[in-house]
């Protein structure tokens, strides 16, 4: 048996009387209503229990450090943030048999903000609810949406503010030197219970370990915080790496200034001040642990100080000066080494021509070797890659200089490639289309999505300097020397068909690629949307006007492949249909083997004919097979 004293919100009198007395049965000695909590007096030896809201809690704090109570807590429908912060099932029978079934209380510390007591959490700043709402006790479907929700907000048009925050180092001294930054915000905790980014990121965190825990949020776009709440909208509770855009500061004492007023929120109680001082005080409470908090009776005091990726000096200056960009600005280092590299790119130098020559040779024998490993090589080979991304930044930034420089490259590689592919075709004695050459005269759709991946690929890569080297081979796989050399082909045969169905590839290829390069450089920060806007708007002017042909090259597949679904393996009065290929769309011309149990004379081919018309609903035309079964 305990002897409780049960301090109660008068408000609840009728709750408390039907729901709390009952589970605590006969263990309550007094029950006392909160405004005569004053009126008596508790000895260090009395237990007392509380029903009441954030602000009563909050009220009586003072008083309960000051007295040294042995303290336990019931979730009150008003108590949240004590709630949270201390633990507490949100289920009042949990809560009883937790208190009921404890011996002894534990001694917790207890985290001050400019000498306030703070319950849960402390928000400085614009700090997205995404990021440290609690959602722990709510019901699966209404948690998901409440996290979407809170995911929408995420696109708010916001801006960094300047802050000088300082901590106690190892030796219990403040630094030396505080650090200048410029942050969306700060997230305080006492432990790692009380907030969505907390729990997941925070480990080895005891209530009672003397150390609070501050996460600096300092995202350099919108998209770095979308990116975060996106994940956190599905992800469970499981732990997972910080952000590159959270800092995480450990330790017992850290000081907050500005040259703007602080806004920020102890428990939701909105305050507003020039510096804030938090300070942990180790073991000021004895309280009844909650199911949810964590304590340990041996806990290590380490101290974590990973600000690294904090914005500072010029960087910091330039994220205060604007409202967040949608995606990242790419860094003044950034733009210097890419556009140093784009420029050398668009030259035609002497070993660019060369390369374009070799590529070139390589891609045409093997055309006509109907070699795919000898093509591969060519496309490595080919040096058409880097003057297409450097046109691609040009377009971006309105850069008349590096677009005129790319297109003279792309050019002379374009007219060395047809001079060698057409020279090639005349002194070879071949002239067979073999499946390699007509692969590249009938573009369609899905050829303009490997051009845009490409784009996206060779962009990215030459824009990181760790995968500029490795990303290289894979942005060359969109092709753009083998489709060269099959339009030379084309011109060197007399095939028009052949050089205009190529050209019109190696065009898809070439417009795919640039805009999607350009988007990809807008969406790394190498260019405001402002200064894009032209290029891109031309760009994809492009693209439309020649994804028509490649819409009616789609169409015609999708038909044929159609075609030869519903004809594959169909079984008809004579026999079986196998090999379907169609050799023309329209009007429709088929060739097909049937598979047959014995020779087939006119009257049964002409019937087959009929079976195949009446499938298709049209008239064909017709090259027919006959396979006799032994």
């Amino acid at each position: 048996m305990k002897s409780i004293t049960l301090i109660y919100d008068e408000r609840l009198e009728e709750e408390v009387e039907s729901k709390v007395l009952p589970l605590l049965e006969n263990n309550v000695k007094i029950k006392i209503p909160y405004k005569n909590h004053k009126k008596y007096e508790f000895s260090e030896e009395d237990f007392i229990v509380c029903y009441l809201s954030d602000e009563q809690v909050r009220e009586l704090f003072d008083v309960i450090i000051e007295n040294h109570w042995k303290i336990g807590f019931l979730p009150h429908p008003k108590m949240t943030e004590a709630r949270q912060g201390f633990g507490v099932s949100s289920k009042l029978d949990i809560a009883v048999e937790n208190i009921l079934n404890t011996e002894e209380v534990v001694e917790v510390d207890v985290l001050f903000a400019n000498g306030q007591p703070v319950l849960n959490k402390l928000i400085i700043g614009s700090s997205f609810s995404l990021l440290y709402a609690l959602d722990n006790d709510e019901f699966f479907f209404k948690k998901y949406l409440n996290r979407f929700k809170r995911f929408l907000n995420s696109f708010k048009r916001v801006k960094l503010h300047p802050y000088t925050i300082n901590w106690s180092k190892d030796s219990g001294e403040m630094q030396s030197k505080p650090v200048d930054t410029a942050a969306l915000g700060m997230v305080v905790v006492q432990h790692g219970q009380s907030s969505i980014l907390s729990r997941r990121i925070i480990e080895d965190s005891y209530a009672n370990d003397g150390m609070l825990h501050c996460l600096i949020l300092a995202p350099k776009s919108i998209w770095e915080i979308i990116k975060f709440g996106f994940y956190s909208i599905f992800k469970s509770s499981k732990r997972s790496k910080l952000p590159d855009y959270v800092a995480h500061l450990k330790t017992d004492k850290v000081s907050i200034s500005s040259n703007q007023p602080i806004s920020y929120a102890i428990d939701e109680v909105l305050v507003s001040a020039k510096s804030i001082e938090l300070e942990v005080q180790p073991k000021a409470i004895g309280i009844v642990p909650g199911t949810a908090l964590s304590t340990n009776a041996q806990v290590k005091k380490t101290k974590v100080f990973k600000v690294q990726n904090l914005p500072q000096g010029e960087l910091k200056n330039e994220l205060l000066e604007r409202y967040l960009p949608f995606t990242n600005h790419a860094t003044t280092e950034e733009f210097k080494w890419l556009f140093t590299t784009l420029r050398e790119n668009s030259k035609a130098t002497s070993s660019y021509l060369v390369l374009m020559a070799l590529s070139t040779i390589i891609a045409t024998f093997g055309l006509f070797g109907d070699s795919s490993p000898v093509i591969i090589g060519a496309m490595i080979l080919a040096p058409l890659m880097s003057p297409i991304i450097s046109l691609a930044m040009g377009v971006l930034r309105q850069d008349d200089q590096l677009i005129s420089r790319s297109f003279r490259t792309i050019g002379y590689g374009m007219a060395v490639g047809y001079l060698f592919a057409i020279l090639i075709t005349w002194f070879t004695p071949l002239n067979i289309m073999n499946g390699e050459i007509s692969a590249r005269i009938r573009p369609n759709l899905l050829d303009l999505g490997v051009a845009a991946a490409s784009g996206i690929a060779g962009a990215y890569a030459h824009s990181k300097k760790e995968v500029a080297k490795t990303l290289a081979g894979v942005a060359i796989a969109v092709a753009l020397v083998p489709p060269l050399a099959v339009s030379g082909v084309g011109f060197g045969w007399g095939d028009w068909s052949v050089f205009w169905g190529a050209l019109l590839l190696l065009g898809t290829n070439l417009a795919g690629m640039v805009l999607a390069a350009a988007l990809t450089f807008l969406f790394l920060g190498f260019s405001p949307f402002r200064l894009a806007k032209k290029g891109i708007t031309i760009s994809l002017f492009f693209v439309v006007l020649i994804s028509t042909p490649l819409a009616f090259g789609f169409s015609k597949m999708v038909k044929e492949n159609k075609i030869i679904q519903n004809l594959s393996g169909k079984e008809i009065s004579v026999g079986i249909l196998r090999d379907v290929k169609v050799i023309r769309v329209s009007p429709l011309k088929i060739s097909i083997t049937i598979v047959s149990e014995s020779p087939l004379d006119i009257n049964q081919l002409n019937e087959v004919k009929e079976d195949i018309e009446e499938e298709l609903g049209q008239k064909i035309e017709l090259e027919l097979s006959v396979a006799v079964k032994l």
